[in-house]
């Protein structure tokens, strides 16, 4: 071998080929590896997928390998021809390709030279196969629900016995809406319905539900609808998401769904505390319990009323009853108090004269008797004021004086009744019946112990005399 300072600049080594020939060896390598018209069946996790062109393209990686930047990526294409009655099928069967879901393709291998690219051009898909790890997975699910006591939780929460604020989840513009909200709309009860809006199919519809979800637990409604209209399998696939499952599961409020399907319940319907088929039944539903809520309050209504009117005729019959014995009791005393009026009034009137007369003759006899008895006792009096007088007569001063007796009065003009008032030289008067005599007193001779002098002695001498 030469060396390589030796060689030209541009000279090419004789090995060398081009890249037509290269890929012309890959394509020949391709070809004895797959030959023309063999097909064969891959296994692969969907990483991407897009159908926008009528043509679906999809990005396989292996499932059971790692996911870093050196994982394996097969490019799959499945032309219109045979994509189109594929995915009329995969819809019949409610299903929708998204990625994450592990799938089986059956078709060839082919060598894309403008691109050098591997290309597996699907002719088929394992439907069965896919709908049986769909059934697994929902299967799991539910499994892991139960097993986490969210199965049966939103059936145990307690509805209000008149729900009449709706938290609605659904899209405003789908027939679904449409159908729940014109029930309730049409209905003579007032209720308030407060819209969460989500999308309701494609593959943003798992978190748009749950958002609408969550929100509307939070709020202060009093139930939770969650309404689609009708649909394809495919187009429901939504409910069976796990992440709807366990935002209707965890729900705060009761949650009611109205889905429009016609196959098995989907997973939502399942963990939530009541499902009908359609949004309609739903808003029937509704309607029909405060409707019964209402009639019992009604009926318990008109019971009443009829029990009172019952008890008010009663009573004015036990009234009318009172009114009559009371106005007959009140006539018969009436008419006894009026016969004992008049009898009184008969004997008021004849015993006035009778007791006036009595008492007039009593009035003669006690005149009578008075008229005597006043002279008995004038005579007594008269008597009695005689010996009055005569005794008076008796104690006059006058006549005592006529009798002899003398009255000795002092310079005031007092009577001298004791010896013991005079002294001598005290001027003295003596009253006599004829007249009076001043003097002198010279001597004071007390009487001596024993008995008293007569009336008529005089123990003290006056001068003058």
């Amino acid at each position: 071998m030469e060396p390589a300072a030796d060689r030209l600049p541009f000279e090419e080594p004789p090995q060398a080929v081009s890249i037509t020939a290269l890929y012309r060896q890959v394509q020949a390598a391709v070809t004895a590896s797959f030959p023309r018209g063999h097909q064969t069946w891959v296994r692969g996790e969907i990483q991407s997928i897009s159908d926008r062109t009528g043509h679906c393209y999809i990005d396989l990686i292996d499932p059971d390998a790692g996911r870093g930047r050196d994982a394996a990526v097969l490019k799959v294409n499945c032309w219109g021809r045979t994509w189109g009655p594929l995915k009329a099928t995969l819809a019949a069967q409610g299903i929708v390709l998204e990625p994450g879901m592990v799938v089986v393709l059956r078709g060839r291998v082919e060598f894309y030279a403008p691109k050098a690219q591997i290309n597996f051009i699907a002719a088929e898909l394992d439907v069965s196969a896919l709908l049986g790890r769909m059934a697994a997975r929902r299967a799991a699910l539910l499994k892991a629900l139960g097993d986490e006591g969210l199965l049966r939780r939103n059936q145990e929460i307690a509805l209000a016995p008149v729900p009449l604020r709706i938290a609605l989840v659904a899209s405003s513009k789908s027939e679904g809406f449409k159908d729940f909200h014109g029930q309730l709309a049409a209905s003579p009860w007032a209720f308030a319905v407060v819209l969460y809006r989500a999308n309701v199919q494609g593959a943003a519809a798992p978190p748009s539900i749950t958002r609408a979800l969550q929100a509307a637990s939070a709020s202060d409604c009093d139930l939770v609808v969650l309404v689609r209209g009708g649909g394809s399998r495919a187009d429901l696939a939504a409910f069976d998401h796990e992440l709807v499952a366990r935002a209707v599961a965890t729900s705060a409020l009761p949650v009611w769904t109205g889905i429009g399907h016609t196959g098995d319940q989907s997973v939502a319907d399942i963990v939530a505390q009541r499902s009908f088929v359609t949004p309609t039944e739903c808003g029937q539903e509704l309607v029909r319990m405060v409707g019964t809520w209402w009639a019992s309050v009604a009926d318990g209504g008109a019971r009443i009323a009829r029990l009172a009117g019952g008890a008010l005729e009663a009573a004015a019959g036990r009234d009318g009853a009172a009114r009559s014995l009371l106005v007959s009791a009140t006539r018969s005393q009436l008419h006894r108090h009026a016969e004992r009026l008049r009898s009184r009034s008969t004997t008021l009137a004849v015993q006035p004269r009778r007791q006036l007369a009595a008492a007039g003759t009593a009035v003669e006899g006690r005149t009578a008797r008075l008229g005597a008895a006043a002279g008995v006792v004038l005579d007594r009096h008269h008597d009695r004021v005689g010996s009055w007088r005569r005794l008076l007569a008796a104690y006059d001063v006058e006549r005592q004086l006529q009798r002899g007796y003398t009255i000795t009065m002092g310079a005031d003009g007092a009577v001298v009744r004791s010896v013991t008032e005079l002294a001598p030289g005290a001027a003295v008067v003596t009253r006599f019946a004829d007249g009076e005599a001043a003097g002198v007193i010279r001597s004071v001779t007390p009487a001596p112990a024993g008995p008293r002098p007569a009336p008529d002695a005089t123990h003290a001498t006056e001068e003058g005399r």
